[in-house]
C-alpha cells in the first residue's frame, strides 16, 4: 500500500491550498483530544521560580566541589540530593525560626 503524499503533488511540489473553508470538515473527535491534552490554568509547574501545588521552586547552583559531596551525601543516606538539600534547608529554617523566638 502506497504511502500518502503529505501535502505533496506527484511532482514533488505542494499542492495548492483550498480556499478557506472549503472542503473542511471539523473534526471532534481530534478537538476534543487536543483540548484533554491542553494544560489547565491552574496546572502544577517546576519553572525556576513557579508554584507547585502549595510550593515554591527555586534553583540551587552549587560548585562541582560541593555538588559531588552533596551527591556522596545523598548516596550513603539513600535519598536524592534534591530531598537532601529540601530537608537541610528546612532544618536551618526551623532553627532560624527557634532563634528569633518563633
Amino acid at each position: 500500500m502506497p504511502l500518502p503524499s503529505l501535502g505533496r503533488s506527484k511532482s514533488g511540489r505542494h499542492r495548492p491550498l483550498a480556499p478557506e473553508g472549503e472542503g473542511l470538515v471539523p473534526d471532534d473527535e481530534l478537538t476534543s483530544y487536543l483540548a484533554a491534552l491542553a494544560p489547565e490554568t491552574d496546572v502544577e509547574t517546576t519553572g525556576s521560580g513557579r508554584s507547585f501545588g502549595n510550593a515554591q521552586v527555586y534553583q540551587l547552583r552549587l560548585q562541582l566541589m560541593a555538588n559531588e559531596q552533596l551527591k556522596e551525601l545523598a548516596q550513603e543516606r539513600q535519598t536524592s540530593p534534591q530531598a537532601l538539600a529540601t530537608e537541610w534547608v528546612m532544618q536551618r529554617l526551623e532553627w532560624e525560626a527557634r532563634q528569633r523566638g518563633y
